[in-house]
């Protein structure tokens, strides 16, 4: 029995296991920052202990999930475009086949739990994650592009995902330099 939407839950999956492994080490950072700066004891006073940590947690998991989800859906859209452009393949098949590899995002979700006390760490993985994932899927769809549509596609990949980050990181520095001036 082969059923092509056993695999269907996967993405749902990963990201809920990236978001929980993010959250939680960021939990514990927020936390030590709270006991630091003498809030902690204080926040104890209106809430129990076990109530600020799943707060806190579920706070992080839905801002975690969110980013993650994000990011799937223009991983999604940039994965489509770059085979309208550069894949022969009309029906998308080559599609069907590369959608086996979610079991890569969510092996690497299961061992993000193990690797939760480093953020380091967890980005390494959740990289790693996305290159594995990128060359499995150059390899599922090489048979539908020609060597020049697969060096096109690679390149449009590494353009647009360099050009994002770089948007993204313009964007930190830009708002870190205004609150930064704006201080007396």
């Amino acid at each position: 029995m082969s059923n092509r939407y056993i695999t269907s839950h996967f993405p749902l999956i990963s990201i809920m296991l990236f978001s929980l492994s993010f959250a939680l080490y960021v939990q514990g950072f927020i936390l030590e920052q709270l006991v630091d700066y003498g809030l902690y004891d204080g926040m104890r006073e209106f809430f129990s202990e076990n109530g600020i940590k799943l707060t806190l947690l579920f706070l992080l998991v839905l801002i975690f999930f969110m980013v993650f989800s994000a990011l799937k859906l223009i991983a999604d859209t940039v994965f489509q475009l770059s085979m309208l452009f550069f894949s022969k393949d009309e029906e998308g098949k080559e599609l069907i086949k590369v959608r086996t590899g979610s079991w890569i995002f969510l092996l690497c979700g299961i061992i993000s739990l193990f690797l939760a006390y480093s953020w380091l760490w967890l980005l390494i993985l959740f990289i790693l994650a996305c290159f594995i994932y990128f060359t499995y899927f150059v390899y599922k769809v090489s048979d539908s592009i020609s060597f020049i549509g697969m060096c096109g596609m690679v390149f449009f990949h590494v353009i647009f995902w360099t050009g994002f980050l770089l948007l993204i990181l313009y964007a930190a520095i830009k708002l870190y330099n205004s609150f930064i001036a704006s201080l007396p």
